[in-house]
């Protein structure tokens, strides 16, 4: 039994096997959780060294660490990164490695000369490879871009969906989940699907100082693309340094494709990015942003996980993104140095209804029927469940995930899908499926509107980001754009609190979080207390995320993110509390 408390441990074993003489602000308290087995939530800016809080715990605990990734490039930086420190030490397992590579990979974890494994979930819900990892007795399990479990997340990942049952068949080592930016039902269903047990959550640094924060509203798409271009050729020409890189994130691909050739007409060397394009082009257009050899990407959402630029001094948006989960994570690529960068959003009010647009396509009621049905007739392979349905395997994940969450489906012995005992019949299932998604989108909703009053707000907008993922800023945030031209009201002084426990209990009971919060003190000009939960006649209980001036949020249940006027909710008692 080892005596030395985990802090001193953790901290040599960073200088030692990483030669980090110091750690960064709140990396320590996750990394000894996970010294004492305890499952951890962290939430920390692209930058912020999440990776660090799995690797430096991993060198002191039995057994090698399961790294799941959702992306081999992101991996082989992570990998490169490890193997520069100890060679060897991190291998990896996927479509990209021939199998006589897999073998030594396996073998150099046997023998204990390899402590980490990177693989896809893909890879892992093999389930000749599952078994082959589960007799490698991992020590703990790193689920990194975890956001991709969520069913309201914006990077929906469907094999990420069996992360959790793929963990138990592992043997269910202590669990770290890893993201950028995750809201609070996004959390909720992380903690929910991979089954993280009173895990430690760490939610930190969402307010990047660094990041100046502006809006530009645009009366048509042509005004846009002249803003934009005006706003880019100033970047280019800063104070006469050399082209300073950027990215342009454009809603489709149409659209990406325009904007690089038009400013590539203007003198801008640009190339776009998207999913249409070849995996060798992408490949190709990558490399050449990330050496400095193309300054501006236009990208859509494609261009994201893993994209590890430092000097990115700029990230402008040409319409409203499809939530402020998506914004934050996209304009958090800028300043990974720490120097200042710019963040431009150039939106017209005709955005939403091309967000909306994208949020519709309910799945097929006679699908999900056909599926349910199916599973009723016995435990069955993810394989064989395409073949008894007659249904794509790509579609069943996204209907199987739905099944799951109304009771109708399961994961069985040998991580074989059945029907739960009593589940409810398959037509019965199909409509309450249907209608899980139907709150799925009403969420989604809500968080399209959430992005529109950031655009359109004359107030603080870091304070504006930091409400809707239930931080209570202090003070204005003091580097966006309505700060600098005077126009934010300042009131009185809230510090933040607590709030998420009461929240996951609700979505993901009987699981529980620690989040590390500034303890909360009641301003009584204010209602009620943020994080206390109210009640609406008509939508239902939910959590007061924060205050705006004469304004606050509300996370509801049933129809997500709302705000509303202090005064009004105060005259015509709107809300009541609960409990």
């Amino acid at each position: 039994m080892n005596l030395v408390p985990p802090g001193p441990r953790l901290r040599r074993a960073a200088r030692r096997d990483f030669g980090w003489d110091t750690l960064r602000p709140g990396q320590l308290p996750p990394m000894r959780a996970l010294l004492r087995k305890r499952d951890a939530l962290v939430v920390l800016p692209t930058g912020g060294g999440k990776s660090a809080i799995y690797q430096v715990p991993a060198t002191l605990i039995a057994g090698p660490t399961i790294v799941i990734s959702p992306l081999l490039a992101l991996q082989q930086d992570q990998i490169a990164g490890l193997n520069r420190r100890r060679e060897g030490q991190a291998v990896r397992i996927s479509s990209a490695e021939t199998p006589a590579q897999q073998r030594r990979a396996l073998e150099a974890l046997q023998a204990g000369t390899a402590r980490f494994l990177f693989i896809t979930p893909e890879q892992l819900g093999n389930p000749d490879r599952l078994a082959e990892v589960r007799a490698l007795r991992p020590g703990m399990v790193a689920v990194d871009e975890a956001h991709c479990v969520s069913a309201w997340g914006y990077d929906f990942r469907p094999d990420y969906l069996q992360l959790g049952h793929l963990i138990r068949e592992l043997g269910r080592p202590p669990v770290v989940a890893l993201t950028a930016t995750a809201s609070p039902p996004v959390r909720a269903d992380i903690i929910a699907a991979l089954g993280l047990r009173d895990p430690f959550t760490l939610v930190a640094g969402l307010d990047r100082a660094n990041l100046e924060l502006g809006a530009v509203h645009c009366t048509s798409d042509e005004q846009r693309w002249q803003r934009l271009l005006a706003q880019v050729q100033q970047e280019q020409q800063a104070q006469g340094q050399e082209r300073q890189p950027g990215i342009v994130y454009a809603p489709t691909r149409a659209i990406a494709e325009q904007y690089a050739q038009r400013l590539d007409e203007r003198g801008i060397p640009a190339v776009a990015f998207h999913a249409g394009l070849s995996a060798g082009e992408r490949n190709r257009r990558y490399g050449d942003f990330m050496a400095d050899k193309i300054p501006v990407m236009v990208a859509t959402s494609a261009f994201g996980m893993g994209v590890d630029k430092p000097n990115i001094r700029w990230v402008h948006h040409v319409a409203l993104p499809d939530s402020p989960d998506s914004y934050l994570q996209e304009i958090g690529r800028a300043g990974r140095d720490g120097a200042k960068a710019r963040t431009i959003l150039f939106f017209r009010p005709e955005d939403v209804a091309l967000q909306r647009f994208f949020a519709t396509g309910a799945p097929d009621g006679k699908e999900l029927t056909q599926l349910a049905a199916a599973l009723r007739e016995g435990p069955v392979t993810r394989t064989g469940l395409a073949t008894r349905s007659g249904l794509p395997a790509r579609r069943i994940m996204s209907l199987l995930s739905l099944l799951e969450q109304v009771g109708a489906a399961e994961v069985g012995a040998g991580n074989k899908l059945t029907a739960p005992r009593y589940a409810p019949t398959p037509a019965e299932a199909a409509r309450l499926a249907l209608a899980q998604f139907e709150r799925h989108q009403t969420l989604r909703r809500s968080r399209i509107d959430m992005m529109r009053q950031y655009a359109e707000s004359s107030n603080c907008r870091g304070r504006s980001l930091l409400a809707y993922f239930g931080e209570q800023a202090d003070a204005p945030c003091g580097h966006c754009d309505n700060c600098a031209a005077g126009t934010v009201v300042v009131d009185p002084v809230v510090p933040r609190k607590r709030w998420f426990d009461r929240f996951l209990n609700k979505r993901a009971a009987p699981v529980t979080a620690t989040e590390v919060s500034v303890p909360r003190q009641v301003d009584h000009e204010r209602p009620f207390p943020v994080s206390s939960e109210v009640r609406h006649t008509t939508w239902g209980t939910g959590t007061v995320m924060a205050y705006e001036q004469d304004r606050v949020v509300v996370l509801f249940e049933e129809v997500g993110y709302k705000t509303l006027s202090v005064p009004i909710v105060r005259r015509s008692n709107l809300l009541e509390p609960v409990g």
